[in-house]
């Protein structure tokens, strides 16, 4: 048994990374890493920022693609920006990770009990119904969301917005 079967929080190297950065909340910080992951060749999937508990801190999660060997790099460049407190990589760490998504699906009179049937399936809360459509709230992790947009396909989305990978480091560890 592989460790990531033996805990599906652990977030899988397959040339997507999860990093998360925690910064001074001062403007420019964002633009200055952004800088470093696109001088290396990293392509940022995906980006959440958010206030941490002190206000005069953020922390930043960040999905990127591109080669393991490079990530070290990053990693000790992006740590000695200016305005950088800590940077962490989480690729195989213990970490629990979730993202929102918020889908609005077609769903009319014909079609509407099977979609909801969909979104029950994968615990999905219904957050808005019309004549027409659906919009579902679902979180999980980012396999979780790619399966239900894969079903609900079939019946026609309208609009999809998704968060991106927040985390946290399990037990004592540091995000």
């Amino acid at each position: 048994m592989t460790t990531h079967e033996a805990n599906p929080h652990i977030a899988l190297s397959n040339g997507v990374h999860t990093i998360s950065v925690y910064v001074a909340n001062k403007p420019g910080v964002l633009a200055r890493i952004a800088q470093v992951f696109a001088r290396r060749g990293f392509n940022i999937e995906s980006l959440v920022v958010s206030p941490a508990m002190d206000g005069k801190f953020s922390r930043m999660t960040i999905g990127l693609s591109g080669n393991r060997e490079g990530m070290e790099q990053i990693i000790k460049q992006t740590s000695k920006l200016i305005d950088v407190l800590r940077c962490v990589d989480h690729t195989d760490k213990a970490a629990v990770i979730k993202e929102l998504a918020l889908v609005k699906v077609a769903a009319d009179a014909a079609h509407r009990a099977e979609v909801l049937q969909v979104g029950e399936h994968f615990r999905c809360r219904t957050v808005d119904l019309t004549e027409t459509s659906i919009i579902f709230q679902c979180t999980g992790n980012s396999d979780k969301l790619d399966a239900l947009i894969g079903m609900l396909t079939k019946f026609g989305i309208i609009e999809l917005v998704r968060t991106g990978k927040v985390l946290m480091a399990r037990g004592d560890d540091l995000t």
